[in-house]
């Protein structure tokens, strides 16, 4: 890339929560121009008019998809919500290969085209009693796999598809938590119901388990992928981790001394865990910080900033 030319990138699924806020952070760039793909182009104009946004990228279909050569492709098409995942069946596998093989039929064409996937942290189970690292193996139980286990196979799938083409420049990055202003209140991540509890004034119902969680910050996490689109090659995964992952409670006392947040503990509270329970749900494995990266925020400070955005109601 020369001096005066921009970097093309393309997200795809550009009207999902991380892809909204990537675009968020990097449309205003000055060396960089996006291509937002997405299946609807009015709720795409929607959201970039929300932002005002709309001038500084470009919109396309997923049939344009192959109209242009990219420099990079940043992959965010998924199923976010634990409700959806939960409903999704075979529907989560057939859509990860759909997308992920769309795109490497384009590296096909243009292998110099980096590939960044997102991936989950699920991949390296269904059962989280403490953090994973560097050395944590996944076991499938082969003759008695459920529906716990659709989701993360087919992470496992693309990843291994990855690996497999170590000619080309593709990285995965294993998301744990993300949280952003841009984040579907109607979803049922836990932020979404104690934010929606906050503007309701409705009482939050938890049970007594105090699960922890790693929401990397959307800065951190543009930062990483400026590094990884730095790199002149690149094939490998990458954990994506905060400064400091949080725990429940604390998370539910900032919002209660804040917000006024009303919650209360009863033992038998459901709650939803679509890929299995996750009583610890981060990572100690650093490998990103080989390429550089070093997140400049905890989980508690990127809750902070961001939910102050979204309940401020600008």
């Amino acid at each position: 890339m020369s001096k005066t030319e921009k970097r093309m990138i393309a997200i795809l699924g550009a009207t999902g929560h991380i892809a909204k806020s990537l675009t968020y952070f990097l449309a205003p760039s000055k060396t960089e121009q996006l291509y937002l793909i997405a299946r609807s182009i009015n709720r795409l104009h929607s959201f970039l008019d929300s932002i005002d946004s709309r001038q500084l990228v470009n919109t396309r279909s997923f049939n344009e998809f192959f109209h242009e050569e990219y420099d990079v492709i940043i992959n965010c098409v998924g199923i976010g919500d634990p409700a959806k995942v939960n409903d999704a069946g075979i529907s989560v596998l057939r859509l990860t290969e759909h997308f992920d093989n769309m795109v490497l039929d384009y590296l096909g064409a243009y292998p110099k085209t980096m590939y960044i996937n997102f991936s989950s942290g699920a991949v390296y189970g269904t059962d989280f009693d403490r953090p994973v690292d560097e050395s944590t193996s996944s076991v499938v139980n082969v003759n008695h796999i459920t529906a716990q286990d659709f989701y993360r196979i087919a992470k496992m799938n693309s990843e291994t598809k990855h690996r497999a083409l170590n000619n080309l420049s593709i990285i995965d990055l294993r998301i744990f938590g993300y949280f952003s202003r841009f984040i579907d209140l109607g979803s049922q991540f836990f932020l979404s119901e104690v934010i929606s509890c906050v503007q309701q004034r409705k009482e939050l119902l938890t049970n007594p388990s105090d699960i922890m969680r790693d929401y990397v910050h959307p800065r951190d996490l543009v930062s990483l992928i400026e590094l990884c689109i730095a790199q002149p090659f690149l094939n490998d995964v990458l954990d994506v981790f905060s400064m400091k992952p949080v725990t429940k409670f604390e998370i539910l006392d900032y919002f209660r001394r804040e917000y006024g947040l009303e919650y209360r503990v009863e033992r038998d509270t459901h709650v939803l865990a679509s890929t299995g329970p996750k009583s610890i749900y981060y990572s100690n494995n650093r490998r990103a910080e080989s390429i550089g990266y070093s997140p400049r925020f905890t989980s508690m400070e990127s809750i902070i900033e961001e939910s102050k955005v979204i309940l401020s109601g600008k």
